[in-house]
This record gives C-alpha cells, structure tokens and sequence, in this order.
C-alpha cells in the first residue's frame, strides 16, 4: 500500500493518540525516559513523537519517504529520527532496542517477518507493542455513513482491521517466542471540523492511496454534501478505540 500520494492529508488530519496511552504503556515499563524505541511503519511520526516527548530515543522507520518528509516537518525534536527501510528489514543495530513499536500499520506489514525483526532488535526482556486508533463505524454515525460512501466509492476497499478486529495477532506473537502478552483498550472522542474529517477520510487507504485524482475529489465533495445535510454542527465528535497488543522478547 503506498500512501506517498495521501502523505500531507495524512499528516494533517491524522490525529494523535492521546496522552493516556503513553500513561498507560508506561505504567507496564514501556516508553520511559531513556528507553531506546524503533517506531516501524512509522507514517508521519505520531507514534515516534509520542514516545520522544515521554523521554525516549526513537528511530522511526517507513517505506515512504514522503510520508517520512512530513514526519521529519512535525518535530519532535533531537530524540527522534527517520530512517526509510521495511519493518520487516529496518537495518538497524541487534539486540540495542527496549521497544519496537508498530502504530496502526500492523496489517500492512508480512507480521511473521516483523516479529522476527522485532525479536531480533530487542534487548532481552524488551516489548513489542502494537497500537491502533480507530473511529467508530456505527451505523448512522459520521464514522459509519463516511465508510459506507467510502466503500460505494471504492468496493475493493483495502482495510483489513486492526487488532479488534484480528484476535489471532496474539497467537502469532507467541508463536514468533513472545511471552507476557497483555491487551487493553479504551474509548476516546475527537472533535473534528467538517473539513478536517473530509480530510481525515481523504487520507484513508481505500480512499487517498488507492483511487485516482478525479476520484478522490469527487468522493470528498459528495461526503461534504452528506455532512452538511446529515451533521450540520459545526465540530463533528467523533468517537474512536484506542487498542494494544504488547509482548515481551
């Protein structure tokens, strides 16, 4: 999947995972200050610049290098850098690392490659951890009719879910030597713009990376049709699932 094309939607309306989560990960020891973190699949650095703010040295690794120019535009300041290889073959140093982590890029990965990589860069004892941010797509909600018009837009839509939607990612992480394997979750609400989630779905797999120019900006002037008329309030609160997979080496 390349999302080079998507790469400044992606960076713009694309939001952060929320400061709960990096108090969450910590409380079991993961992303502390001074840790050393590999951000595979990285996109735009939002995983990697979390974990620099709590402190760490992050490495974030991406196929895309202008997804990885947009990562380099948002800072984070001297304790992230980028470095554009697969996550399956980042070329980086063995056995250095305290924690790769992989932010909603998990099911674009070859996940049994990745897991040996991340083995194969993690200090003994050092974690694994996958994270997902995903908008609820009730049916009538702004989520769930922006996906219908999606997939009307394209019917080989590419998503292939997150870890709810993927309960043997668990089972493979074991299977690849993991051991401690812990889950939890937890629910969020986003307010968006009308245009920021035009631009949020913009930035979609199915929608920025996949269809053609003609497409997308037909897609986008339909959908701000549909909000106008089925969500007219000026911020849409959108609420969204916050998922995490981890393991230790």
């Amino acid at each position: 999947m390349n999302f080079g094309p998507t790469a400044h939607d992606y960076a713009r309306y694309r939001t952060e995972f929320p400061p709960e989560l990096f108090d969450r990960l910590a409380g079991s020891g993961i992303g502390l200050a001074g840790q050393r973190v590999v951000d595979v699949g990285t996109g735009t650095g939002v995983l990697a610049r979390g974990f620099a703010a709590a402190g760490c040295t992050v490495v974030g690794v991406d196929v895309a290098p202008e997804l990885l120019a947009e990562a380099e535009r948002g800072g984070g300041g001297e304790r992230v850098s980028y470095r554009c290889a697969p996550g399956e073959d980042t070329g980086l140093p063995s056995g250095v690392w305290d924690v790769v982590s992989a932010g909603q890029c998990w099911h674009w990965l070859d996940r049994a490659r990745a897991a040996a990589e991340a083995r194969r860069l993690l200090v003994a004892g050092g974690a694994l951890v996958i994270c997902y941010r995903d908008f609820s797509t009730e049916p009538g909600s702004v989520g769930g009719v922006s996906l219908e018009l999606a997939v009307a837009y394209n019917s080989d839509w590419p998503e292939v879910g997150g870890l709810a939607e993927n309960p043997q990612w668990g089972d493979e992480l074991a299977a690849a030597g993991f051991g401690d394997l812990q889950g939890f979750g937890f629910d969020v609400v986003v307010p968006f713009t009308h245009e920021a989630w035009r631009g949020r779905m913009r930035s979609s797999s199915g929608i920025g990376a996949t269809l053609t120019a003609e497409q997308i900006s037909a897609f986008d002037d339909e959908l701000a049709r549909l909000l106008s008329e089925w969500f007219p309030e000026e911020i849409l609160q959108v609420p969204h699932r916050i998922q995490v997979l981890s393991g230790r080496r």
